[in-house]
């Protein structure tokens, strides 16, 4: 490099750092529009350094807004960062005409909404992605009021899959030796089956038949993305009373043939709809195979969240009448604890929940969100169990029904491509024998 270049760059240097000298104080409160003017500013930044500190402004000021400052905000983020349909026209027509690199790169760069880049540029900041995941959960709150705001959700959604892709993530396994500060966040975590103190979380994470492994992204620190519960033994439980008994001896003899996947919960409400739960599944079932040699069934015991509400609001005509049968049952209190109505309720309930896992769908998917989950992951519906979970909210949400979804390893692909392509969900006979 020629002394005259090195001159060059020092000075540009040296004024990026001058220029981020006179980024936003921390003084009074920004409002909207003052915020507005710091993405623009931000936009039009072209050093690193001096952008680095307008991001840190922006979502430090950002966060000092009230809820309706910043519902303000979002709608205005909304408008102003719209690609120009005069441009996009202009832009197709030349790629149309003339298609070649240069046309397809100006088609891309013009149909790109500029809160990209804008979110690309806040992402500069320290701790910027967390910041942004928060960024997107906040948003969430107000989407039903304000669709329109569906446009930013997007964009962040977009942007998130390629930041959170599956090169990026890191698998650990999580047990009693893990730092204290970590444990305390998978007992906050736990969306499934809650932890009840560090008794109930050593039992989970510390016995040899029980394991708990989660994802982390170098952005995000010591934050889990996800985490896996998971039950070693010689058979398919049929309750999670079963699997979280507090006297249960752990199993420290007979090679584990079954690994029993009880609970998976995601942690970032801001990664919503962000896919991580297949990617976790199966590593861990490598992960597994690995140091486990003897385990030759990999299943779930899942709850049914939708079902009672599919049952109140379904449209079908041809089990309406049973639904409305079943709900005078399990709408009385302690129903399941009388041994009159619990019969009554399961030979209705039994073949109805088969019906609605099965049958009742959204583009080729189970609507249940659970279903959809293990369903689309190319697992099979392997087992109903009744009575498997007696706690106040599954009782709510899924008349106490737990699910064995069961993985297959030589099976996954197929039972994905039948679900996806034809909607056809693969069953066990004893499922299907309960249509």
């Amino acid at each position: 490099m020629s002394r005259f270049s090195m001159l060059q760059e020092l000075f540009t240097n040296l004024s990026e750092r001058s220029l981020s000298l006179f980024a936003p104080g921390t003084g009074a409160k920004p409002d909207v529009e003052t915020l507005l003017e710091w993405c623009d500013t931000l936009l039009s930044r072209k050093g690193e350094a001096s952008g680095v500190a307008w991001a840190q402004r922006l979502l430090e000021g950002f966060r000092s807004l009230d809820d309706e400052s910043r519902l303000a905000f979002y709608r205005e983020l909304a408008k102003r960062y719209q690609p120009d349909p005069a441009d996009v026209l202009e832009k197709t027509t030349a790629y149309i005409k003339d298609q070649n690199a240069e046309t397809l790169k100006q088609l891309i760069i013009t149909v790109e909404p500029q809160r990209q880049e804008l979110f690309r540029r806040l992402n500069l900041a320290p701790n910027g992605t967390t910041s942004l995941v928060g960024f997107r959960q906040g948003l969430f709150q107000y989407l039903k009021a304000a669709p329109e705001l569906k446009t930013v959700d997007n964009d962040l959604r977009h942007l998130f899959s390629s930041w959170f892709n599956r090169g990026f993530l890191v698998l650990r396994r999580i047990d009693w030796s893990t730092p204290a500060l970590l444990l305390e966040k998978i007992i906050e975590y736990e969306a499934v089956h809650e932890i009840n103190g560090w008794d109930d979380l050593r039992r989970r994470v510390n016995p040899s038949d029980r394991r708990c492994f989660a994802f982390f992204h170098p952005a995000l620190g010591e934050d889990p993305l996800i985490f896996v519960e998971v039950a070693l033994s010689r058979e398919t439980p049929g309750s999670i009373a079963a699997v979280l008994d507090e006297n249960r001896q752990p199993d420290n003899g007979e090679k584990p043939t079954t690994a029993v996947f009880y609970s998976i919960s995601n942690c970032q409400d801001g990664l919503r709809g962000v896919t991580f739960g297949s990617f976790l599944i199966k590593q861990v079932v490598r992960e597994l195979s690995q140091e486990l040699p003897s385990l030759n069934r990999f299943v779930t015991l899942s709850p049914v969240p939708g079902f009672v509400r599919w049952l109140r609001f379904n449209s079908d005509e041809g089990v309406a009448n049973r639904c409305t049968s079943a709900l005078k049952i399990i709408d009385q209190p302690n129903w399941i604890k009388d041994d009159e109505k619990n019969t009554a309720a399961k030979k209705l309930l039994m073949p109805l929940v088969a019906h609605y896992l099965i049958t009742v769908q959204h583009k080729n998917l189970p609507l249940d969100p659970v279903a959809r989950f293990h369903i689309g992951n190319g697992s099979s519906l392997d087992r109903i169990n009744w009575a498997a979970d007696t706690s106040a909210l599954a009782i709510q949400q899924s008349a106490g029904i737990m699910v064995n979804y069961l993985y297959d390893l030589d099976k996954i692909e197929v039972n994905h491509e039948a679900c996806a392509e034809r909607g056809i969900v693969t069953v066990s006979r004893n499922v299907n024998s309960l249509l």
